[in-house]
């Protein structure tokens, strides 16, 4: 004699296609939570202000990282300004606040975005690079610095 049950709703598996439907689902919704936690830390400031408003800036107290190396330091700075070059950015991230806002400055502004993205993706979210560098800051007549 054959067994012969019947299986009841209960006892059936749930289909192998489910399961990957509901794994692409959560991956779709923990990929888009992430990517809005990013956008917005992101967005806390724009990705680059100009020398004007990173004077303001200063003048309220940010923390102004240069990422400049020791000889362009040397020659002129920005006054109360940190001093981390580019190269050593990566290793030093313990010496840049998190709590406060940054301005990163370099000589013409491109370096300063490479280390305002370093820093945004060391979850920094409080980041902004200077346009022009230190170029348009001299060009303006801002206050300068040199030496050590």
């Amino acid at each position: 004699m054959k067994n012969s049950k019947k299986k009841t709703s209960a006892q059936k598996k749930f289909p192998v296609w489910g399961w990957v439907l509901l794994a692409v689902g959560l991956v779709v919704i923990v990929g888009a939570v992430a990517l809005q936690n990013h956008n917005a830390a992101a967005a806390s400031l724009p990705s680059e202000i100009s020398v004007a408003q990173a004077a303001q800036k200063r003048d309220q107290g940010v923390f102004i990282l240069d990422v400049r190396e020791p000889s362009e330091w040397t020659q002129v700075h920005i006054p109360g300004a940190t001093l981390i070059p580019l190269g050593q950015l990566p290793n030093r991230l313990n010496e840049v606040p998190n709590d406060r806002e940054v301005v990163v400055v370099c000589h013409s502004g491109n370096r300063s975005a490479t280390g305002r993205d370093i820093l945004l993706k060391a979850n920094f979210s409080k980041v902004t690079s200077m346009a022009g560098g230190m170029t348009q800051w001299q060009t303006q007549g801002l206050p300068t610095a040199a030496g050590q």
